[in-house]
């Protein structure tokens, strides 16, 4: 992974796959290359570091063709080095660019190195180029080629090819990592991020799994896993170009923590009226799914997990209904027992995570009530191939830090729980409350984001450590799991969350003037209790920092607490990650971190 682009159009392509490369940058990655079909040859060129680096040397060797891939690589397999980057290229004539990894390469390396062929790359993904060589080597043409290599791979891959003998097609295969077709009146494009071809065209195909397609600059074909020419629908998506950029901003994720009241508004848009949520939000037939449930598991990674755990409260408290909650990268090796009429939720801002992605096929199998999916990205995987899902509308998020879509997540999270209590006939009065209460929320949100002068003495603070402590209590113990998360993404600084009950067996150990202690503390039942825990810290010379409005009788410095925006109790949560994010921002803009793109770090994990 992370990044392909392909190309075939009457014109040279060059500058538009690097643009196509520029677009993807914020999935995150560690090398860059292209290959462009020059008729005579093919013009190879790779580097570490950044797109600008490749383009850098594109200028000067100015290559010219009519068909290219491109790819952004994020190392799985191999070290971040030029050897390592893509395109890989077998005897000078394959040239491939891979998404995924190959469960058996070692296996196909044995028998490619005896059959002569020598790898010089680290990677996994070396190995298609010699093996699709090897097929041409045996008479057959590049599309037969592809077909037998799907039947060769095991593993999740999204392939684009290019042959030197061939000067008129690439040449796509898909299998569980995402690939589309951009379809244009100047050519036929490839991406495996439809963001990449946002300034070429608005018209794309979805592959499936299995596919393979042979495609020129004026028609395309696909075959199925069968191998049987097929037709996909072509979908038309409306991305605006404004999207893509900061609007003014210094980096996209502190445009995007400001969008936090416009995208929550357009996740409650058409889903509440009147004092309730609406009817069959999660698609037709939603609503006699959710009154035959008993129980949920949730599946989700990272930050989505984050937003689960909240939402496991709200589904008790509001719909009495239990929840379990995995890790979706150890959901299937748990041999998990499915209770009767169990919904299964999963959670991912790409929809191509693929460990939730693999939890949902296995689930399939299962005897689940049904499945449902919380996503930001309507042509996803999770969003096509789950029963019901609900799209939380908050435009594409570039920073590989989320923010947005985790709020628009727990919005998305509350709209379930109402709906499930709905269908339960359960709590009219209290729906009504929260349907009020979440009108309200962006412009409380708003109202938080005006705290920044106070947060930012925080982050001087906290910028000057390298360890971090996050406490929450009940259902703000996630909310604090996600701050130390952002923290760390962002600023490399070593950040853990527990439970403020926990501190005394075990944390406490840690803590002295070198550890700042944040610590979230809203007026409920379990403020004393918080302010007993935060005391603590205190008498062992901790450095304290509170958000909320529980610790105003605590003997703190006016510049160490800020208090929020009263609030409705229910929806603190998504209220109180906010200075949270901006903490995180400001403390990374101190220490000069990558902030959008962190090291080692990609946007869609489409791996395993």
């Amino acid at each position: 992974m992370c990044g392909i682009i392909a190309a075939a159009t009457e014109k040279s392509v060059g500058k538009l796959l690097v643009q196509g490369l520029y677009k993807m940058e914020y999935r995150g990655y560690d090398s860059a290359g292209v290959a462009l079909h020059q008729v005579k040859d093919i013009a190879h060129l790779r580097s570490l570091g950044k797109v600008e680096k490749l383009e850098s040397k594109m200028k000067k060797q100015k290559p010219r063709g009519k068909i290219g891939i491109a790819h952004t690589r994020w190392a799985t397999h191999g070290k971040p080095s030029e050897e390592n980057a893509h395109p890989h290229v077998s005897k000078d004539r394959v040239f491939i660019v891979h998404n995924g990894i190959i469960e058996n390469y070692i296996e196909l390396k044995e028998q490619l190195s005896k059959k002569g062929y020598v790898f010089v790359s680290q990677t996994d993904s070396e190995l298609i180029a010699h093996q699709l060589d090897f097929f041409l080597s045996q008479k057959h043409n590049m599309f037969e080629a592809m077909s037998l290599l799907k039947k060769k791979l095991q593993g999740a891959f999204a392939i684009a090819a290019i042959d030197q003998s061939d000067d008129s097609h690439f040449y796509l295969m898909r299998n569980k990592s995402p690939l589309l077709l951009g379809i244009s009146e100047e050519g036929m494009f490839a991406a495996s991020d439809p963001l990449a071809l946002v300034d070429i065209t608005n018209e794309f195909v979805f592959l499936e799994d299995g596919d393979v397609v042979e495609a020129s600059a004026s028609e395309y074909k696909i075959f199925d896993e069968n191998e049987k020419r097929a037709i996909r629908k072509i979908t038309k998506l409306n991305i605006s170009s404004e999207a893509m950029s900061k609007n003014g901003y210094r980096h996209f994720m502190e445009k995007e923590i400001y969008e936090q009241p416009t995208a929550i508004l357009n996740t409650l848009d058409g889903r509440i009226g009147g004092e309730d949520v609406l009817e069959n939000i999660f698609g037709e037939g939603s609503n006699d799914l959710l009154s035959n449930v008993e129980r949920i598991q949730i599946v989700a990674a990272g930050t989505s997990l984050h937003a689960g755990r909240v939402a496991a409260n709200w589904f008790s408290a509001i719909a009495q209904i239990p929840t379990q909650i995995d890790y979706a990268s150890e959901y299937r090796y748990k041999n998990p027992y499915v209770d009767k009429n169990t919904l299964f939720l999963t959670i991912s801002q790409s929809g191509e995570t693929a460990d939730t992605l693999g939890a949902l096929h296995y689930a399939k199998e299962r005897d689940y009530l049904g499945s449902l999916t919380i996503c930001n990205v309507p042509t996803s995987s999770l969003a096509r191939e789950s029963d019901f899902m609900l799209l939380t509308n908050a435009g594409p998020e570039i920073g590989v830090a989320s923010t947005k879509a985790f709020t628009t997540q727990l919005a998305a999270l509350m709209l379930l729980a109402l709906s499930l209590a709905k269908a339960r006939n359960l709590n009219p009065k209290l729906r009504t409350r929260v349907v009020s209460a979440l009108r309200s929320l962006p412009e409380i949100i708003s109202e938080s984001l005006n705290l920044k002068p106070k947060i930012i003495r925080i982050a001087k603070e906290v910028a000057k450590k390298d360890n971090a402590l996050f406490l929450g209590r009940g259902i703000f113990y996630p909310i604090a799991q996600e701050g130390s998360l952002k923290l760390k993404e962002i600023s490399y600084i070593h950040a853990e969350a527990y439970p403020a009950g926990e501190l005394k067996h075990g944390p406490l150990a840690l803590i002295d003037k070198d550890m700042p202690v944040i610590a979230l503390a809203p007026e409920n039942e379990l403020a004393e209790k918080l302010i007993s825990n935060l005391e603590e810290v205190k008498a062992r010379g901790g450095k304290l920092f509170v958000i909320g409005n529980a610790a105003g009788n605590m003997t703190l410095k006016p510049k160490n607490l800020i208090n929020l925006p009263e609030c409705d109790f229910l929806l603190t949560p998504i209220l109180y990650t906010i200075p949270l994010q901006i903490l995180s921002y400001e403390v990374a803009l101190l220490r000069g971190t990558d902030i959008d793109q962190p090291r080692n770090l990609a946007k869609s994990v489409t791996v395993e």
